[in-house]
């Protein structure tokens, strides 16, 4: 099933699905230890704050894979690119799945974290094959596969957890990411280089050149790394709240309350459409409206279960609301380097979430989980700042495909 170039993708072609579905899968490797934490901590022997930094290690493995390896989508075949780092991934996720010691698992999350920016290869990809009048939906149906992922990553990390361990969790994941490239071998589209006969080293100062040369991608940035800090910081610290009294929550339970983000889903979808209506601008301050609500309500109740599922609700919807407008108005900017500003815009959005999680732990050995909340509510605070400072669009560039 080879889908030639010139396709144009609409929401419910078979080929977005997969490449939904493939989103999710990847990021996946990226979230698997955060409903551990707890766990992890005890096992391994090591401090709240310690666990805490796997996440962060994972992170800035995801940043550099975006900085090093995403690029390369711009002049390298993806429809191999892509295959090869779910192998990568696999090898990751079993190195995790064996190690013997808190060294080791760090070093394998780095990989893991690299690996996973396969999901972040697809995501321009499916705008590059999306009809014009269809990107922000595709992209928001492609999206929400990803968010999807990240749900069901933590809640099926927290059951197969409790039923076999923490190290199945890894090793389970490790076969599906496995059967994934080659799945994916088989049915991605080729696709021809946008970059011309650039090289590496020049593809990768072309991004820094993008940054320079464009305001609303340096805006955009802002919002998402401040965004997915908060985003971060609440995840991270979630299990510390769960697991003791009064909750003393499971690890499968604890996982299941990312189901709760089936919010952010829906946001990616409600998302995508106001952008190709018109209405990315004014919808940006409503998500962000929306997350800070959520922050406030869940600092101030943090032993009211009904306020924690509502303020997890509002918060997906929120943050990823936000991310989706994002990344619909960004992929308008250069067609032709798609990949770049991918780059570009995510290694700043999980640095963001890196150093989320590593303020998480310290704020909340400092603070436990009101003294989070407020840093969390503090970053949305000043993203909304950011957005009254926003210049209004410029023409949309968009007759390259």
């Amino acid at each position: 099933m080879n889908a030639s170039e010139s396709t144009e993708l609409t929401p419910s072609t078979p080929l977005v699905w997969l490449m939904a579905l493939a989103c999710g899968l990847s990021v996946g490797g990226l979230y698997y230890a955060q409903p551990l934490l707890d766990l992890l901590s005890r096992t391994l022997g090591v401090s709240s704050t310690a666990a805490a930094s796997i996440v962060t290690v994972t992170q800035l493995g995801y940043a550099a894979g975006l900085v090093l390896l995403v690029p390369l989508g711009d002049f390298f075949n993806r429809r191999r690119l892509v295959p090869l780092l779910c192998l990568g991934s696999t090898l990751s996720l079993a190195a995790a799945a064996f190690a013997p010691g808190f060294g080791d698992f760090i070093l394998a999350s780095f990989l893991i974290g690299v690996t996973a920016t396969a999901a972040q290869i697809l995501v321009p990809m499916a705008a590059h094959l999306a009809a014009p009048n269809a990107r922000g939906a595709v992209v928001g149906r492609v999206m929400s596969g990803l968010l999807i992922g990240i749900l069901l990553a933590r809640a099926f990390s927290g059951l197969i957890a409790d039923i076999a361990g923490w190290r199945a969790v890894f090793g389970s994941a490790a076969i599906v990411m496995f059967g994934q490239a080659a799945l994916l071998h088989r049915v991605l589209p080729d696709t021809a280089s946008t970059a011309g006969a650039l090289r590496y080293g020049q593809v990768l100062r072309s991004v820094g050149a993008l940054l320079v040369e464009e305001p609303q991608l340096r805006q955009r940035i802002v919002y998402g790394s401040l965004g997915f800090a908060a985003f971060t910081i609440m995840w991270t610290t979630l299990p510390f709240l769960l697991a003791p009294a009064p909750y003393g929550y499971s690890e499968t339970a604890i996982g299941l309350f990312s189901l709760l983000g089936a919010a952010g889903a829906l946001g990616a979808s409600l998302a995508g459409n106001l952008h190709d209506r018109g209405h990315g601008r004014i919808a940006t301050a409503g998500f962000m409206l929306v997350a800070l609500t959520s922050f406030a309500l869940m600092g101030v109740l943090p032993h009211q279960l009904t306020a924690i599922v509502i303020g997890i609700l509002l918060m997906d919807l929120g943050v990823q609301g936000v991310q989706i407008l994002n990344q619909s108005t960004i992929y308008t900017l250069r067609p032709e380097a798609r990949s770049r500003i991918t780059t570009a815009y995510m290694g700043c959005f999980f640095l963001g979430g890196a150093a989320g999680s590593l303020i998480a732990g310290v704020a909340f050995e400092m603070a436990g989980w009101r003294g989070t909340m407020a840093v969390a509510g503090l970053l949305e605070v000043l993203a909304l700042v950011a957005w009254c400072f926003e210049p209004r669009p410029v023409a949309v560039r968009d007759s390259a495909r």
